[in-house]
């Protein structure tokens, strides 16, 4: 059975006896649907009723504001994109990144060195005992990476950024290799050192400091991707412990030293294999080394343990499930769902994973990811999949600044005010029209909305 997702957005109008219009804009994401680079259509309703699914929304009631919608910069994204002719690059980067014109991402993540997603491993110091940094090479990220960014700025001057890497230099590890990683499980660390330690910090300093000379900010720093994991692409296990050690006494220091605002947070923790991410919170001296914590395929059960245990923890997504390179509809419709956990739980933000891949939608360690975009490289094509819709149009909608309020509704919702509009996500799984019924303020309007739909329902008073 077909399946979709309805967006109901856009309740203007807070005060009482106010009178209510609609109008409604939507993807069509059945399963035979191919995707097209501007998905958003306008729909004319066939009907009319008196009652639908209930929401009401309370407007006063308000929560965290929110930073934004974005994705990843790989390596491999990147070199794909300038495989295009510079005219298609521009395209498809404003349909990303363009507030008017696109879906206008606002926060993104790159990584420090080599992701999964980079050809293959490096980083920016590859002579072993260069404590000083005096080899720091910013060459390979000049290839790929940041123009990459760079192209992404000149669609969205606002766009922030928050990198993180997946593995140090491997001659700062036991293993000595930055990837392999399930081949040294015991050595797939970094080394407990003062001087490695020093030339860590000093290591991301000068990350930071060259992305300035080049003109992008780095918002953020998050100390480490996935330090539970031993992998067979870059990786590197760093128990809370090591990984507030290191924050406190060098990283932080260092950038107090130098003057860089750059944030530090800890993480990016999963709560998958251990509570790695609870353990940090839970202990004072831990947290109080970082700015926040960083969280990804998390469960909300945690999400909320971190919350009571630290009240007004400052939070962030950092990865969207990345599944296996079937770029199906069925997935994309599970998008709601995820984006709600974190946002209704205290993220200020979704971050999606891979924005662009290849044709082969492999990494340099030859496993399948999903992805908004695909690029055949030789034959100059741009494949937009299913999750760039429903992504596209979250980004439209929960952009820098929104504030999330409470509504109450039997399925899920995401619900924010923005300069006095309120946008309502929600899901309407039917294989027909749906109708909504909307309480805001005293006022009640019914909407009807496409079967197998992601739709924006607009509600303006008159």
């Amino acid at each position: 059975m077909k399946k979709g997702i309805v967006f109901l957005i856009f309740i203007s109008s807070l005060l009482a006896k106010a009178q209510l219009s609609t109008s409604v804009y939507y993807v069509d994401i059945s399963d035979d649907k191919t995707i097209s680079e501007n998905p958003i259509q306008k729909y004319t309703p066939k009907s009319s009723k008196n009652s639908g699914k209930k929401i009401t929304v309370y407007p006063d009631i308000q929560f965290q504001t929110l930073e934004g919608i974005g994705g990843a910069f790989n390596e491999i994204g990147g070199e794909a994109l300038f495989s295009l002719p510079n005219r298609m690059q521009n395209k498809l980067m404003q349909n990303l990144f363009s507030k008017n014109d696109g879906s206008g991402f606002s926060f993104c993540r790159t990584a420090i060195g080599a992701s999964d997603f980079g050809i293959d491993a490096y980083s920016y110091s590859e002579v072993e005992g260069d404590y000083k940094m005096e080899n720091f090479s910013f060459k390979r990220e000049k290839e790929a990476v940041l123009p990459y960014i760079q192209k992404a700025h000149k669609f969205n001057k606002n766009l922030r950024i928050f990198a993180s890497p997946w593995s140090p230099p491997g001659w700062m590890k036991g293993s000595g290799y930055m990837d392999r990683g399930v081949e040294f499980p015991e050595k797939n660390h970094l080394k407990d050192n003062p001087e490695v330690y020093a030339a860590y910090a000093l290591y991301f300093l000068k990350y930071v400091k060259n992305y300035a000379k080049n003109g992008v900010v780095i918002d953020r720093i998050i100390i480490q991707n996935e330090p539970d994991v031993h992998t067979k692409y870059p990786s590197c296990v760093m128990p809370p412990e090591q990984m507030a050690h290191f924050s406190k006494e060098y990283l932080r220091p260092t950038f107090q030293k130098n003057k860089v605002k750059t944030g530090v947070w800890a993480g990016t923790f999963r709560t998958a294999q251990q509570l790695d991410a609870i353990e940090f919170v839970a202990d004072k001296k831990m947290r109080n080394s970082v700015d926040g914590i960083g969280i990804q395929y998390t469960k909300t059960r945690y999400i909320n343990d971190m919350q009571s245990l630290f009240p007004g923890v400052n939070m962030m997504h950092t990865e969207g499930k990345c599944f296996n390179g079937k770029n199906s509809m069925e997935q994309a419709r599970t998008r709601l769902s995820e984006v709600a956990g974190y946002i209704n739980h205290g993220s200020p933000n979704y971050c999606y994973w891979n924005m662009i891949l290849n044709e082969t939608g492999k990494s340099g360690w030859d496993w399948k990811q999903n992805s908004l975009i695909n690029i055949n490289r030789d034959e100059k094509t741009i494949t937009y999949n299913p999750d760039y819709a429903v992504i596209y149009l979250m980004s439209k909608f929960l952009q820098p600044g929104a504030k999330r309020i409470a509504s109450f509704c039997r399925s899920d919702i995401i619900s924010v005010e923005n300069n006095g509009e309120i946008y309502l996500l929600v899901q309407n799984e039917k294989n027909e029209v749906e109708y909504f019924e909307c309480h805001v303020a005293g006022e009640k309007t019914v909407v009807e909305v496409p079967a197998n739909s992601l739709s924006a329902i607009v509600v303006n008073k008159k």
